[in-house]
């Protein structure tokens, strides 16, 4: 920034007379689009910045929140782009002007105002912005837009793309650049800035100059004139601050629902997305239709609730500082900050939303004991002088607030939470899950038996079982020399398997465990530890399970009847069946040692136990 930079104090301006856009230079065609929306004498910030702007100088304005900085860029922007600096065809993704914000909603309110201005020569706009998809803004560049507003984050992603090149752009605008260094843009902006023609305008319009503001100024403005119309924390001046002292969170609760009881527009803000969410359901169901607005929402949910708000639908808007800046709703009456904001400035562009454009307009903090201090120096650092009163919702001072109160409107019903069964467990009744559950099924609507793992055909008979685990089979199958696994990866043999019964808990012969694993995708012999007994009393006590290749415990745990099921093998081969193999009768080969991965102690022999 120069040394002899050229200032136009809000003092000069402060009683100026009533200009209209014509007297200003504004061309004809805009100024009969501004007209056809009621606009027809320009505001104290448009007086002084536009004989700059339309004069291509780069400017540095500063006003108060709602002082109509939105319009003193837009008017030159489309009338410089439209006249002076027309001609040539319009190329796929190289536009005439670049406009900066740094919320989605602010970017949205922008192209609201600057559309029909650009339309009255022809031109397009388009806005570019995170949390939704890019294809529509990709194909909107695709076919060529004259004016771009956008936030810094996604537009960078699609330079980065090559989906938009810069290198065109006649006039730069940074709005709201002291939010972008709040939220940490400052990086983002400096490279996109640089990637813009030097000898380019550029026009920055902030409410403050601070933190690191004045270094954007410094690199990327040239020969710039400041126009500060208002004090960068002033308050508006036909706003009344009110301070409404209440006894405790009860009280408060009512009193927020008093005061959003009125006929007129009013915005609540809270702190935390959560409680504003929750807010907007209690205000509803109490017959007050209200919305939300914050960071959780998408694109899509905010532009619905933002449109329910503006055409009346729902009288109350609730939301955390995603509002604060970039909501223009017109005949805003009443602000409340259900919960005080921590920082000054923070509270004066909430309080922004009303008294806009002239208008006149409250604003309500309420406290409860614990925030008088806090609330206090925050009133301070605003220089602000609210009326501080203490209030229950009965007060005179509240009614006089809500006015009219607003007819009763009853809820409309929500859809019903789908409740899980009495097991713990849910059925889906998703798409997806329908789908899935009717491939399952017959057309008489029969289960259809399914494969294995390996590609089998599930064993027959056997029920119950879940794919690739195992259902219990019958009594004649515990008493049988092999067991099924109901879809599972073993076939049983004997009587078990022939009469259908597979068991969960069956041990496979020669003490050996064949079971999937997820860790390495493929089956595994892992040898069971036999259980270990009680020789003197007869009994015996329960054993570890087995574990699989991966070294994860077994899905279905291995029951203690497998050492039983062992036990009788060995008997039937006799006391000194240790020397037969283990696939000759079910025995156990002599001296194998039994659960030796898992810390079982070693037996040598057949099983001396008889069966069950």
């Amino acid at each position: 920034m120069s040394n002899t930079l050229p200032v136009t104090d809000a003092t000069d301006v402060a009683d100026a007379p009533t200009a209209s856009f014509a007297s200003l230079g504004v061309p004809a065609p805009i100024v009969a689009a501004l007209a056809k929306d009621g606009k027809e004498n320009a505001f104290p910030i448009q007086i002084d910045t536009l004989p700059d702007t339309l004069g291509g100088r780069d400017v540095l304005g500063r006003g108060k929140t709602g002082s109509g900085k939105t319009l003193a860029f837009s008017i030159p922007m489309a009338a410089r782009l439209g006249g002076a600096l027309a001609g040539g065809a319009r190329r796929a993704g190289r536009p005439l002007g670049l406009v900066l914000a740094p919320t989605r909603e602010l970017a949205t309110q922008i192209d609201a105002v600057l559309a029909p201005l650009a339309a009255a020569y022809g031109m397009r706009t388009t806005t570019i912005f995170g949390g939704v998809s890019q294809n529509r803004q990709v194909q909107a560049l695709k076919a060529g837009v004259d004016i771009v507003i956008a936030c810094p984050g996604r537009l960078e992603d699609l330079m980065k793309q090559g989906f938009i090149k810069l290198d065109a752009v006649e006039v730069t605008v940074l709005d709201e650049a002291d939010h972008m260094a709040d939220l940490g843009f400052l990086p983002g902006v400096t490279r996109i800035m640089k990637a813009t023609p030097n000898d380019g305008q550029r026009l920055l319009f902030s409410a403050t100059l601070d933190n690191g503001v004045d270094k954007l100024v410094k690199q990327f403005l040239h020969d710039e004139v400041l126009h500060s119309v208002d004090e960068a924390n002033s308050p508006v001046a036909k706003m009344t601050h009110h301070v409404f002292e209440t006894e405790s969170l009860d009280t408060k609760k009512a009193l927020v629902e008093k005061l959003a009881s009125g006929k007129g527009r009013r915005i609540l803000f809270m702190r935390t997305k959560h409680h504003a969410k929750k807010l907007a359901k209690q205000l509803t169901d109490s017959g007050i239709p209200a919305v939300d607005l914050h960071g959780n929402l998408s694109q899509p949910q905010r532009d619905r609730n933002l449109a329910a708000f503006q055409d009346g639908s729902a009288r109350v808007l609730v939301a955390t500082d995603v509002a604060a800046r970039g909501v223009h709703v017109d005949d805003i009456e009443l602000v409340i900050h259900v919960d005080p904001p921590t920082e000054h400035k923070a509270y004066l562009h909430r309080s922004g939303r009303t008294a806009r454009a002239g208008a006149e307009g409250d604003v309500v903090t309420l406290v409860i004991p614990s925030q008088k201090r806090d609330v206090a120096q925050l009133m301070k650092k605003a220089d602000i002088r609210p009326t501080i009163t203490s209030v229950t919702p009965s007060s005179p001072e509240v009614a006089a607030l809500v006015g009219e109160v607003a007819a009763y409107v009853k809820p409309a019903p929500r859809a019903a939470v789908q409740q899980q069964g009495s097991g713990g467990g849910g059925r889906s009744q998703g798409a997806n899950a329908q789908r899935k559950r009717a491939a399952r099924q017959d057309s008489q609507g029969n289960p259809i038996a399914r494969a294995d793992r390996s590609g089998r055909p599930a064993a027959a008979g056997a029920g119950g079982g879940r794919s690739g685990g195992a259902g219990r089979g019958s009594e004649a199958g515990r008493g049988g020399a092999g067991a099924g696994r109901s879809g599972g990866s073993r076939q049983g043999s004997g009587q078990g398997s022939r009469d259908g019964g597979s068991r969960r808990d069956a041990a496979p012969r020669g003490g050996a465990s064949t079971f999937y694993s997820t860790e390495s995708g493929r089956g595994a012999v892992t040898p069971v530890r036999e259980d270990s007994r009680d020789e003197a009393r007869g009994t015996r006590q329960p054993g570890r399970r087995a574990q699989s290749d991966g070294g994860q415990s077994r899905t279905n745990a291995v029951r203690n009847d497998q050492a039983d099921f062992a036990a009788s093998q060995g008997q039937r081969s006799g006391a000194g069946g240790g020397s037969r193999r283990a696939s000759s009768d079910g025995g156990r080969p002599g001296g194998l040692k039994v659960g030796g991965l898992v810390g079982g102690k070693p037996r040598s022999g057949g099983g001396q136990r008889g069966g069950r």
